[in-house]
């Protein structure tokens, strides 16, 4: 998933951001509650996780101005502020959810888990297929052929760019970006590398490769013609 961070505690940020990446989710960071409104009325993301104090803009107004907006996004609030008329008015604003700081990454992530459910779109989309290969978004598994493939967290993320891309060229620089988070080129081989470890689970064990270079560009996933 895509999922925006809004978080003005640059410890914390980087503690959720890395756990979440290590889900294999896309994260992008913001520490202004206006950034935050800006970037979920602009831009598309599955989820977004917001600290209820804020400069700029607080979490609950973030809401407020959203479902106002007629966005129906998922929303995680974040708060040290753990009275029961404080959660409730947090959820009274038009959040989903309401976590209490301080809490252990394990609850945070069960409770993304669970709000990707709720959403039908993205249980309509949890399981990705191109051909004989099949990639699950809520178990994080893959199989191909009806055999298990055991993925790590960036080429469980880099298989589902590919995937939700199917039939068609994603470049480097896609790929950099949103199962990276680069937004630039660093003088890497990280991408062509995870390829390879990629298509060493995924193609060479079956008789039909279906991660395809195309030359100067990218990669694309197809099925058999």
């Amino acid at each position: 998933m895509k999922i925006l961070l809004a978080e003005d505690d640059a410890k914390t940020a980087d503690f959720i951001a890395s756990g979440l990446g290590e889900m294999g989710h896309s994260v992008d960071h913001v520490s202004d509650g206006r950034d935050a409104l800006t970037y979920c009325l602009y831009n598309t993301c599955d989820l977004a996780i917001l600290d209820r104090m804020m400069p700029g803009m607080d979490g609950l107004s973030v809401v407020k101005a959203l479902r106002a907006a007629r966005k129906d996004l998922p929303v995680l609030i974040l708060s040290a502020m753990a009275d029961v008329t404080q959660r409730v008015e947090g959820l009274a604003a038009g959040a989903d959810d309401y976590l209490v700081k301080p809490f252990h990454f394990s609850e945070l992530a069960a409770r993304v888990v669970t709000l990707s459910r709720r959403r039908g779109e993205v249980v309509q989309t949890s399981v990705l297929t191109v051909a004989d290969l099949t990639l699950d978004l809520l178990s994080r598994s893959a199989r191909r052929g009806g055999q298990a493939i055991d993925l790590q967290a960036k080429e469980f993320a880099l298989l589902e760019v590919l995937m939700r891309h199917a039939g068609r060229v994603v470049t480097r620089t896609m790929l950099l970006e949103q199962v990276w988070n680069f937004n630039f080129e660093p003088n890497t081989t990280v991408v062509e590398t995870h390829v390879s470890r990629l298509r060493a689970k995924v193609d060479k064990p079956f008789a039909t490769a279906l991660i395809q270079t195309v030359r100067s560009t990218g990669y694309m996933i197809n099925g058999p013609r």
